[in-house]
């Protein structure tokens, strides 16, 4: 069994910040990280933030300056970072691993991040 756990989620206003953290709460396997979704109300769920292997990292254009994905691996630990934080960035916001051996992905349960204009 996987668990992934987030935390960090929460209200803020306009201009404030923000640091999600998704950790490894139980595997029976290594898991890779990972990625950052996010979903607003109504909308579909939207890949924010991806950091590679090699920890290169990419963004999608409305977050890129503004957040930051990280991860350390002795702690089993992944990372976002927002800073500037717009009312559209409000919505529930999801880690994502991958399986070493299985391929699997594995889903955070979710925080929700609520930015008041």
């Amino acid at each position: 069994q996987v668990q992934l756990v987030e935390s960090g989620g929460g209200l803020v206003q306009t201009g404030g910040s923000l640091r999600l953290a998704c950790t490894v709460a139980r595997s029976t396997s290594t898991i890779i990280f990972g990625d950052w979704y996010r979903q607003a109300p109504g909308t579909e769920r939207e890949l924010v933030a991806s950091i590679r292997v090699d920890g290169s990292s990419k963004y999608v254009a409305s977050v890129k300056g503004r957040f930051t994905i990280s991860r350390d691996d002795a702690k089993k630990t992944m990372y976002l970072q927002m800073n500037s934080l717009q009312p559209e960035d409000t919505g529930v916001y999801y880690c994502k691993g991958v399986g070493s051996s299985s391929g699997r992905d594995y889903w955070g349960q979710g925080t929700q991040v609520t930015v008041s204009s």
